[in-house]
């Protein structure tokens, strides 16, 4: 009987691989094709969740939660061939040995994203937040423990299980709620710092409390070993405090921007993550916490930091970390929650997780001032749980603190708490309405009747390669300072992903409130492209605010139009979907580039430009004293061109710049003839063609006094030939200001099936294989109120269905 027993504790070791069917092996009898299809059905099954849960905007921690609880006995492994086929008892250890892997250099990535410098200087608001947020929730849930023991949970450690309930429902899931924050709009708000900031502390409180809890929940029951676990852990921390910073702070000084990191750093890294994960499995705490305290102390100035994510991060996150959640999920059986007693203790337990949560942080905000919808905001932000959770809640587990009835009911409340976050803060808290309201101003388009007015521009790149011929761009649209001069806001364009780095980027823009670069100076970790603004804010004396906008592709437009209407921009300029190849070609960086500048161009709340670089002024930037461009505005007629010609005038402000405006007008002889349809342009005929002559008349005179001002006036007989001529004749030009949608019926002769309507007929001519010309090109759209570019508005459901094909 005790063989029996010893044989169904002790499944016999599986081989690792097999000799393949054709020689009899069932390859899932066998470790290594086992795990392989183990992960298989884990990746498509949380992929799957993932995508079905997107409408609903649910953090993909939720996906992977529900996953591996459907896995498990729960639903799927209630089936007992489908449990002994695909997650056999003798699988388990090779199972959760690479899911604890995963978890290890997870949770090293974990401590990559906490900025110790940001912590310290954490404001009141924010500590207080943490703090309330942490001791209401531990209290409650020590109070809830009671109850617990006294029903479902008979017999186990007191002191432990009493830590592990109050750790559990005081944790915020950093990483979740950064997710959920950037899904909402809300990272660059002041709600967004504060629940930021309280995470952050609320994060690293909790490993601290976590520790303390293992400590106290090992086999021994003398609480002299606790004491000495725990003794030994503070050690470890305080001696890697003082060995490991130095070590990484000299190999950090020896990654330089731009360069590739060597291989021996990455290595010796990922070295030093496992000796200090077997250090504190030595000790008697888990190994994770090793990984953990290696990425906080690690420096995040420099690209090395950067460079570690990168290696690690996608084979982590996507391959074995999905396996936690399983290992989690075939230790969930809600099948165990029976009983009117089990369901009300599952409501209890999820009432109290929200209401220390919650009502802790609401009435600490309500104490310091804060609103009441951004207090309650708050307290369900701060109500984000995550894997951390689950690590608890699995070491709580396997260390015989909790058992089957009371683990369900925690991993359904953090569920549950997780979930409820995204639609509840939609519903109290809409920045975007905010945004509306503060979205009234006057001057919205570059044409104005008062041209001494401040021309506030908001401009957007990817990345560093187009800094300089946008700064040159910027150079050339800054005039003489007349006025209030020019106000530009740089706003870089960064996508939101499921990985680390998304979170380890938005941690450096945000600096825990600070602006994108220090004030006090620029700081080791410094980009180009801060120094690059740096360097023209100083030269030119132009007032230049760098922002960031992390979303998600599908939606970056939003925040790209909101940051428009709240710093009163007058022009969005956006970059071209394409990037200038060697040979002079143009070839598609993106496709999802395009269909951000179309729904831009649908939805700004003032005029827009598109900018077609083709290295305006050189690889580099220009100083004022050394600008000399050739400008050239193609002048058709329509609300558009003469925006484009405004923003022309402006530039011909600037002593080095000759602007050369074209007037294409219909010959005598050929008029009715160039085109046999009927004209019809932007608003009222008879209107655009007056303001056109009096501008055009305005042209002439001024051509007259100022040498920085050409005028040519073309006749059009045949278009296609005439309009491809004059731009042959100033093809050497250095940039074309072209209205999107020119009016006349010369611009509507010449309209092509262009596979670019962003651009319009003449930016898609001027930028087309056979154009004589690889001047940069500006496409500009004036700002019209509503029903703005109606043209695209068919085309952009195209583009939404085909973006991803391109």
């Amino acid at each position: 009987m005790a063989t029996t027993n010893s044989t169904k504790a002790c499944p016999a070791p599986m081989k690792a691989t097999s000799n393949g069917v054709f020689q009899g092996d069932n390859p899932i009898d066998f470790a290594l094709p086992l795990a392989i299809l183990q992960i298989v059905i884990v990746i498509v099954l949380t992929r799957l969740l993932a995508y079905l849960l997107r409408p609903l905007r649910q953090p993909r921690v939720i996906a992977e939660v529900i996953g591996g609880i459907m896995l498990g006995p729960s639903l799927l492994g209630r089936s007992k061939v489908f449990l002994d086929a695909v997650f056999p008892k003798k699988s388990l250890t090779v199972l959760e040995t690479l899911a604890n892997l995963g978890l290890l250099f997870f949770l090293f990535l974990a401590g990559l994203e906490i900025d110790t410098k940001a912590l310290r200087h954490t404001g009141k608001k924010a500590l207080g937040i943490a703090m309330a947020g942490i001791s209401l929730p531990f209290a409650l849930g020590i109070g809830s423990s009671f109850v617990l023991k006294a029903t479902i949970s008979k017999g186990v450690d007191s002191t432990a299980f009493l830590v592990f309930m109050g750790v559990a429902l005081s944790i915020t899931a950093f990483p979740v709620l950064a997710r959920i924050l950037a899904e909402l709009k809300l990272l660059t708000t002041e709600i967004g710092r504060l629940a930021m900031s309280a995470a952050a502390v609320n994060d690293v409180a909790a490993w601290i409390l976590l520790a303390l809890a293992i400590a106290l929940s090992g086999s021994n029951t003398s609480p002299l070993v606790s004491l000495w676990v725990f003794l030994a852990g503070c050690a470890f921390v305080v001696g890697a405090a003082f060995i490991i910073p130095p070590i990484f702070r000299w190999i950090a000084r020896r990654c330089h921007e731009g360069e590739p990191i060597e291989e021996t750093y990455i290595c010796a890294t990922l070295a030093v993550v496992l000796v200090c994960g077997f250090i504190t499995d030595a000790i008697g705490i888990h190994s994770m916490f090793g990984a953990f305290v290696v990425g906080v102390l690690i420096p995040k100035e420099g690209p090395f930091a950067g460079a570690l994510v990168e290696k690690v991060e996608d084979l982590v996150s996507g391959l074995f970390l999905p396996l936690y959640f399983v290992a989690s999920g075939l230790k969930t059986n809600v099948a165990t929650i029976q009983g009117a007693q089990s369901w009300g203790l599952l409501v209890l337990v999820t009432f109290t997780a929200c209401f220390g949560k919650i009502v802790g942080t609401l009435g600490v905000s309500l104490a310091f001032k804060i609103p009441m919808r951004e207090a309650i905001t708050l307290g369900f932000l701060m109500n984000t749980k995550g894997l951390v959770e689950l690590i608890v809640l699995n070491i709580g587990k396997d260390r015989k603190v909790l058992n089957d009835q009371t683990f369900a009911i925690m991993v359904l409340m953090a569920l549950f708490t997780t979930f409820i976050t995204t639609p509840v803060v939609m519903a109290v808290y809409k920045p975007a309405r905010r945004a509306k309201k503060e979205g009234e101003y006057k001057n919205r388009t570059v044409e104005r009747e008062n041209t001494n007015t401040q021309l506030r521009i908001l401009t957007c790149f990817h990345g560093a390669g187009s800094i300089p011929s946008i700064i040159n761009l910027l150079e050339a649209s800054r005039g003489i300072e007349k006025g209030k001069g020019l106000c530009v806001y740089a706003l870089h364009l960064r996508e939101l992903s499921e990985r680390s780095s998304a979170i380890l980027m938005v941690h450096k823009v945000r600096k825990n409130g600070m602006p994108f670069w220090n004030r006090r100076g620029v700081n080791a970790d410094a980009d180009q492209v801060v120094v690059a603004f740096q360097a023209f804010q100083q030269l030119s004396r132009v007032n230049v605010r760098p922002m960031t906008a992390i979303s998600s592709m599908s939606d970056i437009h939003e925040d790209i139009c909101t940051t428009a209407a709240r710093k009163r921009a007058a022009i969005v300029i956006l970059p071209f979907h394409k990037h200038q190849q060697l040979d002079g070609s143009l070839e598609t960086t993106r496709g999802d580039y395009r269909w951000v500048n179309r729904r831009v161009l649908l939805e700004a709340p003032c005029s827009v430009g598109i900018f077609v670089d083709r290295g305006l002024g050189g690889s580099s930037q220009v100083s004022a004293q050394d600008v000399s461009y050739s400008v050239v505005v193609l002048f058709f007629g329509g609300r558009d061109d003469r925006e484009a010609l405004a923003y022309g005038l402006r530039m011909a402000e600037h002593p080095g710049i000759v602007l050369t405006v074209f007037r294409f007008v219909v010959a005598p002889e050929s008029v009715g003839e160039v085109v046999n349809v009927e004209v019809g342009d932007n608003g009222n005929n008879e209107k655009n063609l007056k303001w056109d002559e009096e501008i055009m008349s305005e042209i002439r005179k001024k051509s007259s006094v100022d040498e920085s001002i050409k005028f040519v006036e073309r006749r059009v007989e045949n278009a296609a030939v005439d309009v491809r001529s004059a731009i042959e004749e100033v093809r050497r030009s250095n940039l074309f200001l072209v209205g999107r949608v020119p009016g006349g019926e010369i611009a509507l002769a010449i309209r092509e099936n262009s596979e670019c309507p962003e651009l319009g007929p003449v930016g898609s001519l001027l930028i087309s294989p056979e154009s004589s010309t690889r001047a940069s090109v500006l496409v500009i759209q004036q700002y019209n109120g509503a029903g703005a570019a109606p043209d695209l508005a068919a085309a952009d459901l195209v583009a939404s269905t085909d973006r991803d094909s391109e």
